[in-house]
């Protein structure tokens, strides 16, 4: 499995690095990685947003017997539900695989952060649609947009950062 993953791992890479020339002013190559790796999950996750929201549940309503969903919460819940294994594949065998953090470890802060953003998603999309009337692709849209910087500040700055190597008693003084 270790074989298919480095496969998988290195090809997504040097697809990704053949556009990072023209960005190399402006951001270093992990972060245009993140990026690329992001907003393709991203993009990912929008797609199937809009083809639940038109094709599956085709716009109407979900009863459940006890609760009735909405065709774009419902639409949230199964692009969510994707998006988050693809998001969490590319972050742990692609961009931050030297972390130093357990698979265990980076599951379960990926998940927290998910399930903050998933929260922000649902309550973004209940906003813009329930209440301002916007179609649910764009507000989709428009939340993902907030979000996205949200999860780039936590995922870069707590919940996948390099371990910092312990210091010696001698450097510690």
């Amino acid at each position: 499995m270790r074989k298919v993953h480095n496969f998988i791992r290195h090809g997504i890479l040097n697809f990704i690095d053949l556009f990072y020339k023209p960005f190399k002013k402006w951001m270093p190559l992990h972060t245009f990685r993140y990026a690329a790796c992001g907003g393709s999950n991203t993009v990912f996750d929008i797609l199937l947003f809009s083809f639940s929201y038109n094709f599956i549940f085709k716009k109407h309503n979900i009863d459940l017997g006890f609760y009735t969903l909405s065709p774009h919460i419902a639409s949230q819940i199964l692009s969510f539900s994707i998006s988050f294994c693809t998001g969490f594949y590319l972050n742990r065998y692609v961009i931050f695989k030297e972390s130093g953090l357990s698979k265990r470890g980076q599951l379960s802060r990926f998940m927290m952060v998910n399930a903050i953003c998933i929260l922000l998603n649902l309550m973004f999309l209940k906003l813009l649609v329930d209440v301002m009337g916007l179609y649910p692709t764009p507000a989709k849209i428009v939340a993902t947009v907030f979000i996205v910087f949200f999860s780039y500040y936590s995922q870069t700055h707590f919940f996948f950062r390099k371990k910092k190597p312990a210091l010696s008693a001698e450097e510690g003084r």
